[in-house]
């Protein structure tokens, strides 16, 4: 069995950050070939590094590919960990605070403290930045050329005022002893303005050209200035050839082979992803515009050209983006799209005539934030687009030209056929409409074309560039081929009475009036029952479509909106802007706030309803209790009428009898005089 290097331990700090982040990331994947013998021999592959880092407080998910991760730990917490690694990489490249640095230079002199305790030797690696060099001049030459500033000549290096901290923690790494006995090795590597993997600092110029909201993507300054850049994934790369490598030079430049302009790195990014023009605004504007922060605008007002070669010399790796952004601007599109999840949704529905799919179009839209592909409205506004070229005095003669014909060729297609396009350039019109950027980068939902599987082959069909992406034996199609289908369907007796109901206003404006209706019906059922349709071209494609029914307990079509969501997964792109965010916000406050005075309000009426209940309840029980105690009384009464007369007659006559006598003789005991004359009485009677 081969030998097996010890899986080294490596520190990064701030790994939730952009940079951080993603050399953490990649050097988690590192690996060592090994020789394995189990009958016979095999090859497998050992994680080279095992990494550990600090996380921000704010961050409270585990990140999966840390052995360990530290949140808000002291320095008399963190030093223990620092000491249990191999590597330890502090990253000050990207908007490091004052504070950050700070720790880093703890680190290092900590480190340095413990240096006599340590049983292996450790390697220091401060990633700063290229802004350092910023206030650096080339040095002089007779030649017209401008000769670029070379690694060796670090030690004149001059730092942008905002960056002499980062500078200064560089010089106490450059300290570090180089000896043998020396177990504590320092590098510095000056990295490039970072680039790749969802982007940073460039970013604002991918999301602008992604959104495509504007003509022209805004430049901040002259963008004649030459920006030393690297991939994130290369910076990476080259600090883990460092940790293999350990090269005799102490100062490295990790920087890309690029000599770029802002404004061509810009124009780059908005040819391939946005409107393909760049508008050149004030500098100071970026703030106002909340596009940059002030030191974000540093890093891009940086003016270099570098020359590294250590990197190219003594280092071995296969480069993500040697040749800097421009060259690759095509593949770091797409990463930005991976990364940041940022993919169209196309959708396509079918139907019927009056069945409701613009209705169920615009709430796809808004809830996807997608665009809504309207057959009536790509016709106009391909109109008036062709008429604003007719006008501009900026656009060449010819272009001019063909604008004109074009719109006649349009405006005599839908004379000749009642206000309606012919299918050939309807075709052509919404074949052009979906391949606009703003189509291909967020998506759309559209309907009303293809009708027939011959239309639908002629739109989707790919072409031989589309060809290249696709495995031989798998269905090819264009990139602008919807990626669900959804056929809507209704019996012909609701979508009869559907249209009958809608005022004559609305009916003439959609195209739905009786005598339009009917020919419309028939002949969409007629392409129905057609031996090849439309739907059976997306079947071909292994693109299968959904086949839903629309009822009439649904006439907001909210299930069918609710199934097609359910289809297609959440949205895929940035959803709301800070300012609309802030607006759903209190959006969703007010809600909140009258859903709470509406249940209050609610909780008040029940509480005063049942109070009023408890006092009829009351009230109607002391009346029935006077009811009753009056039925008693007269109960009584007519039960004590019976003895009442018994006793005028025979008892009252012999008792008023006694008491006169009584009252005549005045005896010493006149209860018991009266008790013997009444005996003496009735025995007499």
């Amino acid at each position: 069995m081969g030998d097996r290097k010890r899986t080294r331990r490596i520190f990064v700090n701030d790994v939730d950050k952009y940079s951080s982040k993603h050399i953490a990331e990649y050097l988690s994947t590192c690996g060592e070939r090994v020789e394995e013998e189990d009958e016979g021999e095999m090859l497998s592959e050992e994680p080279a590094f095992q990494l550990v880092g600090t996380v921000s407080s704010a961050s409270s998910d585990k990140i999966n590919f840390l052995h360990e991760q530290y949140t808000s730990l002291n320095r008399e917490e963190l030093l223990p960990r620092l000491l249990d690694c191999d590597i330890v990489v502090y990253n000050i490249s990207e908007n490091a605070k004052a504070d950050e640095i700070d720790e880093a230079t703890w680190a290092i002199t900590a480190l340095h403290g413990e240096m006599e305790h340590f049983k292996s030797k450790k390697t220091f690696i401060l990633v700063s930045t290229v802004m350092t060099w910023a206030m650096t001049k080339p040095p002089e030459s007779q030649e017209e050329v401008e000769t670029l500033i070379t690694e060796e000549e670090f030690r004149k290096r001059r730092p942008h005022p905002s960056f002499k901290n980062h500078n200064n923690m560089e010089k106490q790494v450059l300290k570090l002893g180089t000896g043998k006995k020396n177990k504590l090795k320092g590098y510095v590597l000056a990295a490039g303005i970072q680039y790749g993997k969802g982007e940073n600092l460039f970013h604002y110029f991918f999301k602008v050209s992604w959104l495509s909201e504007c003509s022209k993507v805004p430049m901040f300054g002259e963008g004649t200035n030459f920006i030393p850049t690297i991939h994130v994934l290369d910076l990476a790369k080259v600090i883990q050839n460092l940790i293999e490598v350990k090269p005799k030079s102490k100062y490295i430049l990790a920087i890309d082979e690029s000599k770029s302009k802002l404004e061509d790195i810009v124009k780059a990014i908005s040819h391939v992803l946005g409107p393909g023009k760049v508008c050149q605004l004030p500098a100071n504007e970026a703030i106002g515009l909340k596009a940059f922060k002030l030191e974000e605008l540093e890093y891009l007002s940086i003016d270099l050209r570098l020359d590294a070669f250590v990197v190219k010399d003594s280092f071995n790796f296969t480069w993500s983006a040697e040749n800097g952004m421009i060259e690759n601007i095509e593949s770091l599109v797409e990463e930005y799209r991976q990364t940041r999840k940022l993919l169209p949704i196309r959708i396509c529905l079918t139907g019927p005539p009056a069945v409701g799919k613009s209705k169920v179009a615009e709430q796809l839209c808004e809830h996807y934030r997608i665009h809504h592909i309207n057959i009536r409205e790509v016709i106009r506004g391909k109109m008036a687009q062709l008429k604003d070229t007719m006008t501009k005095s900026d656009i060449d003669v010819n272009e001019q030209e063909m604008a004109q014909n074009q719109l006649q060729t349009i405006q005599e297609s839908m004379e000749r056929n009642a206000d309606r396009l012919e299918d050939d350039l309807l075709l052509e019109l919404l074949t052009e409409k979906l391949n606009s950027k703003p189509c291909r980068n967020q998506g759309f939902v559209f309907y009303g074309f293809p009708k027939t599987f011959e239309q639908a082959r002629q739109m989707f069909s790919a072409d031989d560039a589309d060809n290249l992406d696709w495995p031989d034996g798998t269905p090819s199609y264009n990139k602008i081929t919807p990626e669900y289908v959804f056929a809507l369907d209704a019996s012909d007796e609701f979508l009869t009475k559907k249209v009958q109901d809608l005022p004559q206003i609305e009916a003439q404006k959609r195209g739905l009036t009786q005598d339009e209706f009917v020919p419309r019906l028939v002949r969409f059922r007629q392409l129905s029952r057609a031996a090849e349709t439309s739907l059976d071209y997306f079947d071909e494609l292994e693109i299968y479509p959904a086949y839903l029914e629309v009822k009439d307990d649904d006439p907001e079509l909210t299930q069918i909106v609710s199934n097609i969501i359910e289809v297609v997964g959440g949205p895929k792109n940035y959803g709301l802007s800070p300012e609309e965010q802030e607006e759903e916000d209190r959006r969703r406050e007010m809600e909140r706030k009258q859903k709470l005075a509406e249940e209050a309000a609610e909780e008040k009426r029940r509480k005063e309803a049942s109070l009023a209940e408890m006092a009829a309840q009351y009230e109607a029980w002391q009346n029935n209790l006077a009811e009753v105690k009056r039925q008693e009384h007269e109960l009584l009464e007519a039960k004590a009428l019976p003895l009442r007369n018994y006793l005028m007659k025979y008892v009252m006559p012999a008792l008023t009898e006694a008491l006169q006598e009584c009252s005549k003789i005045k005896p010493n005991d006149p209860v018991s005089f009266l008790a013997e004359y009444l005996l003496r009485m009735d025995k007499v009677d």
